[in-house]
């Protein structure tokens, strides 16, 4: 047997030939109507992701461009590591030291039952394969779609709607996908109304601010920092304390809750 039989086409037979190339084009009404079924309902995780395919524009391409433009960011995008995969692997989680970023990620996730590849299944409804593709484009979403979760964590922002509404704010200032900016001021709007005279909008704004202010975090070796201290990558990172959000208190945070009914005006 010579070296070329086991040579592989490059490009496999079972490759949506253009499914992850064809979402970056801005639709706007499509992300409107999207987001009002959201209000409905906060736990339709499929229509957040409409959201973010209807508006996601070039941040995607410009994002993959940005992590290929330094050695380390290179080398991150050539291994393709599936972060998903990572993350449902609660056994080398648990094993990681107390105090650090992935075991404060596997107590987050247990303690809301929800999962990588719960969140991963969710991305995939309403689409014909297009995030799972074998482009660089596509992996580069995969790891941002991954990535929600483990930013819930690093910025101290639970899962409660405003809590919800601050880290796509925070996603947005990172990312500049237009998708997170719609989610987070109908945040401001929504959430606004269910908690009167609190400082919802001063905490949505606070973590724009702090999304802008810390370091790329796309760029990070997520690997290595899962097993950091979580205090000390808040600081490396310099990823400041949600001190508005926090000042509201957890009961009513709560009392939004996970299945909070935003009706729609």
């Amino acid at each position: 047997m010579t070296q070329a039989v086991t040579y592989r086409a490059e490009v496999p037979a079972s490759m949506a030939s253009t499914a992850a190339l064809e979402g970056f084009r801005l639709r706007p009404f499509t992300a409107l109507r999207a987001l009002l079924r959201l209000f409905k309902n906060k736990e339709d995780t499929v229509q957040v992701f409409e959201i973010m395919r209807a508006l996601s524009g070039n941040s995607i391409p410009r994002g993959y461009q940005r992590l290929i433009s330094t050695p380390a960011g290179g080398a991150i995008a050539y291994r393709r590591q599936e972060l998903a995969v990572v993350l449902s692997d609660h056994a080398y989680l648990a094993s990681l030291p107390e105090g650090s970023v992935g075991r404060a990620y596997l107590e987050f996730v247990t303690r809301e039952n929800i999962s990588a590849e719960g969140l991963a299944d969710e991305s995939r409804k309403g689409v014909e394969g297009g995030i799972d593709a074998q482009h660089p484009y596509a992996w580069y979403g995969r790891r941002m779609r991954d990535v929600h979760d483990l930013w819930h964590i690093l910025t101290g922002y639970s899962r409660d709607a405003l809590g919800e509404a601050c880290v796509v704010a925070f996603s947005y200032s990172q990312t500049k996908s237009l998708g997170f900016g719609l989610i987070a001021w109908g945040g401001v709007y929504k959430i606004g109304r269910e908690l009167p005279g609190q400082p919802v909008y001063k905490a949505i704004k606070q973590a724009f601010r702090h999304g802008r202010e810390a370091a790329w975090l796309p760029a990070e070796d997520y690997i290595k920092l899962l097993g950091e201290p979580l205090e000390a990558a808040r600081q490396r990172l310099n990823i400041q304390r949600p001190t508005f959000y926090e000042a509201v208190p957890q009961g009513l945070r709560e009392r939004l809750g996970a299945n909070l009914e935003m009706q729609a005006a």
